[in-house]
């Protein structure tokens, strides 16, 4: 069984799909594995350590040459794949919708892609999940990069020339990352406030010390979809919502913005009417800008600017920290195989429930449910 790992290709991505530490641990269970020549410099990883690990470092035509399965953070391009074992296993970030004629080629390629991000979120797969993984630490970034671009202090501070008010941060969404965001903004001592459309949130809001800001009074709205995700709201909802944010932002320093629906574009939060109520030097950082934004005026791979409010739209966040991000999903990566490592096959094998729902493409063809209907 080998597992090989090529240098990613996609623009300023600078994870890894494997660690040293991961390395050591596929090779106990009896697994080679190739890793490309740099793959990991830009995670701050040296060849040298990857070798010291037990990982046979070599050109790319050498790490795929024979490979069983390739590791990715994203889809590496099938071209560059030539030479791995028919029906080899791509294990990565697939981005299945947004880069449909990709997931085409592997299955003419007759590669079977596993879609890291299509992990079901069930109890058993809490530690291969990429997406909470990685959002993790990009809501901790967000408040950062907010930090970096606001021309203010955060926390209240009394000094003998008179008190500096603490920043006041308000986060639009409050899956992972939105959570991470609101303890960052709360350690670093600002004055926190956040909401969501899912009902349920309202509590895990409370618990971080920050403030719940909720639509009241519209019926049958809690904004729950499937594993946990929100969902589309109704127009009464979106009504509601929008006044409610109006009032609310303009009190605002810094907004953090990160809502998602999966498969669709992002949900528009703020519009540009709301960022003109804001003070001249206030902050809103997007981190949905590469799905469509939350912000209207978001510039993927910016930092823009209207009415004198910042509008930070940074692409792939998580490569933003990629030393630590590229170590949580290489474990991801390794938590998943190894959960159906079948000893005697010296091989995983998947179960049907998270097989089904990772699967793209199988025997040439595309079989995944979400991309056939």
């Amino acid at each position: 069984m080998k597992i090989a790992i090529v240098r990613e290709q996609a623009e300023g991505e600078r994870r890894v799909a494997a660690t040293p530490e991961t390395v050591k641990k596929f090779k106990a269970l009896g697994a080679d594995v190739a890793i490309e020549a740099g793959a990991g410099l830009t995670a701050s990883i040296a060849d040298a350590d990857y070798a010291a690990a037990g990982a046979t470092v070599a050109d790319r035509a050498a790490t795929v040459g024979g490979a069983d399965i390739l590791l990715g953070v994203q889809g590496p391009s099938p071209d560059s794949l030539i030479g791995a074992k028919p029906g080899a296993w791509i294990v990565a970030g697939l981005n299945p919708f947004g880069d449909r004629a990709r997931v085409d080629a592997y299955a003419a390629a007759g590669y079977e892609a596993l879609a890291m991000e299509f992990m079901p979120r069930i109890t058993r797969a809490q530690s291969m999940d990429i997406l909470s993984s990685q959002s993790n630490l990009s809501g901790y970034k967000a408040v950062l990069d907010a930090a970096a671009e606001y021309g203010r202090a955060f926390p209240m501070m009394m000094t003998a020339a008179g008190t500096v008010s603490a920043a006041k941060v308000f986060v639009m969404g409050v899956g992972v990352a939105g959570l991470q965001a609101i303890a960052t903004a709360k350690r670093l001592g600002a004055q926190v406030s956040a909401t969501d459309v899912r009902a349920a949130t309202r509590e895990q809001i409370e618990s971080l010390g920050a403030k719940a800001i909720f639509v009241e009074k519209v019926a049958g709205i809690e904004g729950e979809g499937s594993g946990g995700y929100a969902t589309e709201m109704s127009e009464d909802y979106k009504a509601a919502q929008a006044e409610l944010v109006s009032g609310h932002i303009a009190k605002q320093d810094i907004v953090i913005t990160t809502a998602l629906i999966p498969g669709r574009p992002a949900p528009r939060l703020i519009s540009d009417a709301q960022i003109a109520t804001m003070k001249p030097g206030s902050v809103i950082v997007d981190l949905a800008v590469e799905q469509g934004g939350n912000v209207e005026g978001a510039v993927a791979g910016e930092v823009a600017e209207r009415h004198g409010v910042k509008i930070v739209g940074h692409r792939n966040v998580p490569s933003r920290l990629a030393a630590d991000t590229s170590a949580l999903f290489a474990r991801n990566l390794y938590n998943f195989l190894s959960a159906f490592w079948d000893k005697e096959r010296n091989a995983p094998v998947l179960d049907e429930e998270i097989g089904n729902a990772i699967r793209l493409t199988q025997g040439g063809k595309v079989v995944n449910e979400r991309l056939l209907g």
